[in-house]
């Protein structure tokens, strides 16, 4: 090892890592090759989250403490296998796929810290194989509401017969991935996680919201809109800037699970050496997402609720409100005045 570089073998292939006593993580002291290191031991869990699936770079080019760049197409003369994509604005792109354990440690040596890939297989990049249901706490509530939530959301998952697998976020909130079949579309995968949002703020409106703009929420949010087309959310084992890492569990640990627990210093010796990669079964049973597209349409055609917002720049959808937050809305106007009773004059 020099400080200009260093080799390291993955699965037969030598990958070099430059400059890997950079400190990406100040406050913690922790380098580049620190953060490889946290990759090789925890590689067959990360690579499966990764594996056949386009993926956005996101890299820290000096720290955490500096903003990413953020790169969806594929540079040119990438060591990366590479599939087209059609992005939300239907323009085409190329996108980066890991096809081999050490594309892990090759995103790494790039700067990438934590994984984003799409919900879909580059063999079939209109399809999500998996629903992601994102829970993100609003302030005042606190990681034991985001618990309790999911908790909800697993006895929901139950009743429609779908497996959920969880994992925290590395952040304040928790991510359950849901394994289905690729026959919808990500307009039909993003409605299923409304319906399913939707069912559970019903059940539980002292808890949960739905409401997109960030001026009326109050609760735990569940995030429709990262089913949308290129949207993603960190893949699990990555690092967040936090230095925890986005690290699955059992539903058993739920009550007492933390993201404090997961440092990556400690990640691979005090947790992933003892339980593996407990995503692992992942795809052993994907689900169906018919009964979800079933409450959808009760939500539309018997309660009359209209489509939810989409991000800004996507195509306008039908039967979407508009995407003016509530505060700003142009008020309706009349040509009349009210008369001196409170009648038009």
């Amino acid at each position: 090892m020099t400080s200009s570089g260093v080799e390291v073998e993955v699965e037969g292939e030598r990958i070099r890592i430059t400059s890997p006593d950079k400190v990406l993580f100040p406050a913690r002291g922790w380098t580049k090759l620190d953060v490889v290191h946290h990759f090789l031991g925890c590689l067959d869990g990360a690579f499966r989250a990764v594996r056949d699936r386009p993926t956005m770079l996101k890299r820290y080019m000096e720290s955490v403490e500096v903003d990413p760049i953020y790169q969806k197409r594929a540079p040119k003369g990438t060591p990366f296998d590479v599939v087209d994509v059609a992005f939300p604005s239907q323009r085409p792109g190329r996108m980066v796929v890991p096809r081999r354990p050490a594309d892990v440690i090759r995103l790494v040596q790039l700067g990438c810290l934590d994984l984003h890939p799409w919900p879909v297989r580059a063999s079939d990049t209109d399809h999500p194989d998996e629903l992601r249901l994102d829970f993100d706490p609003t302030p005042g509530f606190g990681f034991d509401r985001v618990r309790e939530a999911v908790g909800a959301a697993r006895e929901l998952l139950d009743e429609l017969g779908l497996v959920g697998w969880p994992k925290t976020s590395g952040g304040r909130g928790i991510h359950v991935y849901v394994r289905i079949e690729p026959r919808w579309g990500f307009v039909e995968a993003r409605r299923a996680v409304l319906a399913f949002a939707r069912e559970l703020e019903r059940r539980r409106p002292d808890l949960v919201t739905t409401s997109w703009w960030k001026e009326e929420r109050r609760g735990v949010f569940i995030d429709y809109n990262q089913m949308a087309r290129d949207k993603t959310v960190s893949a699990a084992y990555g690092v967040r800037p936090s230095g925890l890492v986005s690290a699955p569990f059992r539903w058993e640990e739920l009550d007492s699970v933390r993201p404090e627990d997961f440092p990556m210093d400690r990640y691979v010796p005090d947790r992933y050496l003892k339980v593996g990669d407990l995503m692992a079964g992942m795809d052993d049973a994907p689900g169906r997402i018919d009964r979800l597209l079933e409450m959808a349409d009760v939500d539309e055609k018997v309660r009359g609720l209209p489509d939810a917002p989409w991000p800004p720049h996507y195509p306008k959808q039908p039967n979407e409100p508009p995407r003016v937050q509530p505060s700003k809305r142009r008020q309706p106007t009349t040509r009349e005045k009210p008369g001196p009773e409170g009648r038009a004059s």
